[in-house]
């Protein structure tokens, strides 16, 4: 009888499931946005919308037409244990509406954009449409939902 032998070998991990990779792509989307605050929804949004180019020109036109047609998102649990993870290292906290870029998480990310090269496509798209998706855009949308 032929015997099965296993080996155990670590696995990697994609780039966009990373918690220091979301926790960044968080501090991010904080940084340029109205007030450094932003809803839960609303980030889960600009989560779903990083994915993918054809996403982010989606979000590019509705900053422009100050309407949101994206009929619905994806919500990710990867990004849930990154706000956990932010709220724990003291990068973001918790606010009655959503969560708050922290004087210590914003120092970090200013930091961090120092460096050109790190997230260079996701800091473009953010600084052209960040503060244009509103959350009472982002409200209408999700009160369509019901």
């Amino acid at each position: 009888m032929a015997k099965l032998k296993f080996i155990r070998r670590p696995t990697p991990v994609l780039p966009e499931h990373r918690p220091l990779y979301k926790i960044a792509q968080i501090l991010l989307v904080l940084h340029f946005s109205r007030g450094k605050k932003s809803s839960v929804l609303r980030l889960h949004l600009f989560n779903w919308a990083l994915k993918s180019e054809r996403r982010i020109v989606a979000l590019r036109d509705a900053a422009v037409r100050r309407t949101l047609l994206v009929p619905a998102w994806g919500f990710d649990p990867a990004l849930a244990i990154a706000l956990r993870y932010a709220i724990a290292e003291r990068f973001i906290e918790s606010i009655s509406n959503g969560y708050q870029l922290t004087d210590h998480g914003s120092s970090f990310i200013k930091e961090g954009l120092k460096d050109a090269e790190i997230f260079s496509k996701e800091r473009t798209d953010l600084a052209v449409i960040g503060r244009g998706i509103t959350e009472a855009m982002v409200d209408k949308v999700v009160k369509d939902w019901n």
